[in-house]
C-alpha cells in the first residue's frame, strides 16, 4: 500500500518535493494591499458562502493564470527549483470548468471567458505534444515539455485526459456565434480527434500506458489499471472518433489489478471498489468533475454507491480518529493527496500525517452535502484567519503540528469550484454528459446512465 501511493505521488501528482519549497519569485498579479483574512465577511448564509469560496477559489485560475498563455500554473509557490514558469495540463482542464461555473454565475462576462478559453486553446495549439497527447508540465510562455521526473519528458495521457474534460465542457458550453466561441470549438475539435489514444496501447496490448516519450519510448512502462482517479482515461479513449479503444481494453486493462474490486466493509460502509479504506479521496474527484456519477453503472460498480461510500468511510476514519490527531472531528475532515509539513503525500487513512486537505471535504459536497458543509463552515469561520487566502483555502494544515500551508496546487483547487457547482447545480455534469462523443464513448463500454439518449 505505501508502495503503490509513493508510486502516485511520484508519478500520478504534481510536484512532490514540498518540502524544498522557496517563496515564490513573482507574486501573483492581485489587488495592491496585501491580503488580510482577517476581515472576510462573517455574517453568511450557506449559500453567500458557497459562493464566496467558489468565486475566491476560482481567483487562482484567473488572478494567477499565466499571463502569456492563460495556462494553470502548478502551483503557488516555488518547489523542486521550479516556479511560475510551470503550468499544468490537468490542472488547467479543471481551471476551464472554474471559468464557465464563473462565466455561468457572471463573476466574468461570458465575452471573457471565452476570450481566456481561446487564448489557452491557442497556446495548446501551438505547444508541444506528441501523438496529440500532452506533457504534464509545460512552460507557460513557451509551450516547451518541462519534464516531470527523469524520464517523463514526453506525453502524458492521464494529465490529457483531465485536460480534455475540461475542453470538452468547455465546447459545449460556448455554442455562441462569435468569433471567439466558433474559433474555440473549432479548434478544441481538431485537437481532440488527434489524440491518439489508442498509441498508448503500446503495439496493440488491451490496456493503456500512462507515458511515452520521443526520447525514453515505453520505459515508463506504467500501465493505468484501476480502481483510481483515471477512470476518465479510458472513457475518452473509447469516445474518441478516430483513435478509439476497444471495449475489451478496459475490461482487461483498466478492470483489473490487485486495487480494483474490494467489497470488504470499513466502518459499517461497504467499499465495491479500490484500496482498503478507500484511498486518498482525488479518486472520487477528478474523472467526475466531467463524469457524472449520479446513477452511472456499469459492470463492475455503480459509481455514485461507489463514491459515496469512499467518501462516508474518510469521513468516519477522521471522527474516529484512531491516531489522536489535534483537529479531528465531524467538522474537520478530509484525507487526499497535498502538500504537508513533509512535503507532498497522498493522505489516506492508510497514510496519515495529521494533515487535512480542505479540497477532500469540499469537493466531496455532492456526496456528502451535510459533513461537507461543516466542514466550511469550521474550516472558514472558525480557522480562517490561519487557512483562508486570496485564492481560498490554502492547500492543507495539520493542527497537530501547527503547521498551516501557504501553498495552492491547481489540481486542488480546481474540484473545489467544479464539484460545489455541481452539488448546486450539476453545470459542468450536464455539460460533459452532452457531448455525443462521451455518449458514444460510455455506451461503448457498457455504462448505464439517465443521461445517456436511448
Amino acid at each position: 500500500m505505501k508502495h503503490r501511493f509513493v508510486l502516485l505521488a511520484m508519478t500520478l501528482l504534481p510536484c512532490v518535493a514540498g518540502a524544498q519549497q522557496k517563496p515564490a519569485s513573482q507574486k501573483a498579479p492581485t489587488t495592491s494591499t496585501k491580503f488580510d483574512p482577517k476581515q472576510r465577511p462573517r455574517n453568511l448564509t450557506d449559500e453567500q458562502l458557497l459562493d464566496l469560496v467558489q468565486r475566491q477559489t476560482f481567483r487562482y485560475f484567473w488572478d494567477f493564470g499565466h499571463p502569456v498563455s492563460g495556462m494553470a500554473r502548478e502551483r503557488s509557490n516555488r518547489s523542486f527549483d521550479y516556479g511560475d514558469e510551470v503550468v499544468t495540463t490537468g490542472g488547467t482542464g479543471f481551471g476551464l470548468m472554474s471559468i464557465i461555473v464563473a462565466a455561468e454565475r457572471k463573476w466574468i462576462t461570458r465575452e471573457q471567458a471565452a476570450e481566456r478559453t481561446l487564448k489557452i486553446v491557442n497556446f495548446l495549439w501551438k505547444a508541444d505534444m506528441y501523438h496529440g497527447v500532452f506533457p504534464h508540465w509545460m512552460d507557460g510562455a513557451t509551450g516547451k515539455t518541462i519534464r516531470f521526473s527523469l524520464k517523463d519528458d514526453g506525453g502524458d495521457l492521464v494529465e490529457t485526459a483531465f485536460l480534455y474534460e475540461g475542453l470538452i465542457c468547455a465546447r459545449q458550453y460556448f455554442t455562441g456565434n462569435t468569433p471567439a466561441e466558433s474559433q474555440l470549438r473549432n479548434k478544441i475539435l481538431w485537437m481532440w480527434e488527434n489524440v491518439e489514444w489508442s498509441w498508448h496501447q503500446q503495439g496493440g496490448q488491451n490496456v493503456l500506458y500512462w507515458h511515452w516519450s520521443p526520447n525514453n519510448g515505453w520505459s515508463m512502462n506504467h500501465q493505468i489499471h484501476g480502481w483510481n482517479e483515471c477512470l476518465i482515461t479510458y472513457v475518452l479513449a473509447a469516445a474518441s472518433p478516430k483513435y478509439a479503444i476497444d471495449k475489451k481494453v478496459y475490461d482487461q486493462g483498466w478492470a483489473t489489478g490487485n486495487y480494483f474490486k474490494n467489497g470488504k466493509q470499513f466502518y459499517n460502509t461497504t467499499l465495491p471498489l479500490g484500496f482498503d479504506y478507500g484511498g486518498p479521496l482525488f479518486f472520487s474527484h477528478y474523472s467526475f468533475l466531467g463524469l457524472d456519477p449520479r446513477g452511472l453503472k456499469d459492470q463492475y460498480a455503480d459509481y455514485w454507491e461507489q463514491n459515496q461510500a469512499h467518501t462516508r468511510i474518510n469521513y468516519a476514519y477522521c471522527v474516529d480518529n484512531p491516531k489522536k490527531f489535534k483537529g479531528y472531528g465531524p467538522n474537520s475532515w478530509g484525507l487526499t493527496a497535498s502538500d504537508s509539513y513533509q512535503g507532498y503525500a497522498a493522505h489516506s487513512p492508510t497514510e496519515d500525517l495529521s494533515v487535512i486537505s480542505p479540497t477532500a471535504a469540499l469537493s466531496a459536497m455532492p456526496y456528502a452535502p451535510k459533513e461537507s458543509m461543516a466542514a466550511l463552515k469550521h474550516f472558514y469561520f472558525d480557522l480562517g484567519d490561519k487557512i483562508w487566502s486570496e485564492y481560498g483555502f490554502v492547500d492543507g494544515f495539520s493542527e497537530q503540528q501547527n503547521w498551516y500551508a501557504k501553498s495552492h496546487l491547481a489540481i486542488d483547487q480546481g474540484p473545489i469550484v467544479a464539484m460545489i457547482e455541481n452539488h448546486r447545480t450539476g453545470l459542468l455534469w450536464k455539460l460533459f454528459m452532452s457531448s455525443p462523443d462521451v455518449q458514444r464513448g460510455l455506451t461503448k463500454l457498457g455504462f448505464e446512465s439517465p443521461q445517456l439518449k436511448k
